[in-house]
């Protein structure tokens, strides 16, 4: 499908940061980090971890989150959030002015690049809820959201397809607050659990500006998924990364994933759908 060279503003009219976390500072550093060319797939300084062990199995469907109404843990956004606030090879790297950003199905490039990412079919249906309305449905909220592909690089900045913008789209929460993406299963890069990253901005229209986001965070899926999707055609590299890293030793999700393990239903022959709900404050 063609797309016009028009902001996210433009399209809106057609479609009719929270308290500082531990990590947050991390991903302003991580900002210069990524200012040049990256000459590797998957995560940089930010974003991964030398830690070597096995993983520990976080059970068959993971949690989805906890009995309280809880805000869910910020997060690095890493050296690949494609947001507007830092650089690739092309100069700044920034998805939310793209023409065609707001969609569902984030599998395809917009904005005239053509470029199909490969992998199991992945549906993601988040479900936002305002913390600071006792977990009412977060209606008219938006989120960004982007992951690796399944040999592990980031559209707009890894080799080979820094010109190519798929696996990142934007999408507003109905009235119940829910969201879907339709996208592939991301592989796992050496030194990180597999994960996918968003950030969560109040409204729509304020996704088009990296400094209108309330949350970033990230969310990932549990290891009995991943073991089994990564047998599948593709993900070779991913099974032999997997082995090195666990949930305890990744720099992200060390602390704990109560509210970070994405629930799983389906299989790697008809794909899944991963559902989470996230809690912020607006």
């Amino acid at each position: 499908m063609a797309h016009d060279h028009t902001t996210l503003a433009d399209d809106l009219v057609t479609l009719t940061n929270s308290a500082a976390s531990r990590r947050q500072s991390l991903r302003w550093l991580l900002a210069g980090a990524a200012a040049i060319p990256l000459a590797g797939c998957g995560g940089g300084a930010g974003d991964s971890t030398s830690a070597t062990s096995s993983s520990t199995d976080t059970g068959s469907t993971g949690s989805t989150t906890t009995a309280a109404c809880s805000v869910i843990p910020e997060e690095t956004g890493g050296p690949y959030p494609g947001d507007g606030t830092n650089r690739n090879a092309n100069g700044v790297a920034n998805a939310l002015v793209l023409s065609g950003i707001v969609r569902s199905d984030i599998r395809a490039s917009v904005a005239g690049a053509t470029g199909v990412a490969q992998g199991i079919p992945l549906t993601i249906r988040l479900q936002l809820v305002n913390v600071g309305a006792n977990c009412a449905a977060a209606t008219g909220a938006a989120v960004y959201l982007w992951h690796c592909t399944r040999e592990g690089g980031y559209s707009m900045y890894s080799n080979g397809i820094v010109n190519e913008n798929y696996l990142r789209g934007v999408q507003e929460a109905d009235g119940q607050g829910v969201l879907t993406f339709q996208t592939i299963f991301p592989g796992c890069y050496d030194g990180r659990m597999p994960h996918v990253h968003f950030e969560v901005y109040p409204t729509l229209a304020k996704a088009s500006s990296a400094s209108n986001r309330v949350k970033t965070s990230q969310f990932t899926f549990p290891l009995t998924t991943m073991n089994e999707a990564y047998a599948g055609s593709g993900y070779a590299a991913s099974v032999s990364n997997l082995a090195r890293i666990s949930f305890a030793l990744d720099n992200v999700f060390s602390d704990g994933t109560a509210l970070q393990v994405a629930s799983v239903t389906g299989n790697a022959t008809q794909g899944y759908v991963a559902t989470l709900t996230v809690g912020v404050s607006l």
